[in-house]
């Protein structure tokens, strides 16, 4: 299989993204040594669902992931993870809270400002 640049995903078809998904999980089961109907079995679905997901013809998300857990490629997933990140202004207020000095020894340390 040949590598895929960024802008050839963008400019593909929908019909030519189904099918290079298709072609991806044919490949995976192939490497893996499995039937059709024993991949089809392992995910509970029929083997014609299977065969129409790799040909790029029909498919749904559930069916896609059944197969990619049969497969054992749900580790695929984490690019559709949503992480949480700090803004830049978020990030500024934390670092300025952060306590820049250790206190004297001896020395009283100041009371916090109320929130009053």
């Amino acid at each position: 299989m040949s590598e895929i640049t960024n802008n050839e995903w963008v400019a593909m078809s929908d019909t030519a993204l189904l099918a290079t998904i298709g072609s991806f999980l044919k490949h995976k089961r192939v490497e893996q040594n499995k039937t059709q109907a024993k991949l089809a079995n392992e995910a509970g679905i029929n083997r014609s669902t299977l065969s129409l997901l790799e040909n790029g013809v029909s498919g749904n998300m559930l069916t896609f992931v059944q197969v990619l857990r049969s497969l054992k490629l749900l580790p695929m997933l984490s690019e559709f993870q949503v992480t949480r990140q700090l803004s830049p202004i978020q990030l500024a207020k934390l670092e300025k809270s952060l306590k820049i000095r250790a206190a004297r020894s001896g020395k009283q340390i100041a009371k916090p400002k109320s929130n009053w």
